[in-house]
């Protein structure tokens, strides 16, 4: 992977992160460069790895799951067999294929996880709780915040 990114790359970069669907013809304009150069530098952040892939932002209250929440989890045990047993549940959870499960990241620090989930309401999120979080294997503690508003999208 070569990650000697210029400024024209990050701001391709930046410009693609925002608007995945604008014209090569577009970009090329906002970047100064020719659209065959453009072309060129997509191609090569895709191809070292930079640029994982494109996909849709989702309006999640459209949705009906307008209510985020952040649960923070400490797992009883941190051996690789809790952690590994861990990850795979929540993988292979109806939440992670439903698209409740929006992201879950292994942590340093205080707690070993961080899940944000997206429910419709708090009754939404007490059946998620109950029928899938607290039955996660290895969860000795769960603590959640509920999100008010995003500031940074």
């Amino acid at each position: 992977c070569n990650m000697n990114l210029d400024d024209t790359d990050i701001t391709i970069l930046h410009i693609l992160r925002k608007d995945g669907r604008i014209t090569n013809q577009q970009l090329s304009d906002r970047v100064g460069l020719s659209p065959s150069a453009c072309s060129r530098r997509i191609q090569r952040l895709e191809r070292d790895g930079v640029i994982s892939g494109y996909g849709a932002t989702v309006n999640d209250a459209a949705m009906g799951r307008g209510l985020s929440v952040m649960v923070f989890i400490t797992l009883s045990q941190q051996s690789e067999e809790f952690l590994d047993a861990f990850e795979s549940a929540v993988r292979n959870s109806p939440g992670a294929r439903d698209g409740t499960i929006a992201e879950c990241f292994l942590l340093s620090g205080r707690y070993d996880y961080a899940m944000q989930a997206k429910v419709r309401d708090m009754a939404d999120f007490e059946t998620f709780h109950k029928e899938q979080l607290s039955r996660l294997p290895g969860v000795a503690r769960l603590e959640t915040s509920f999100a008010m508003r995003s500031v940074l999208d």
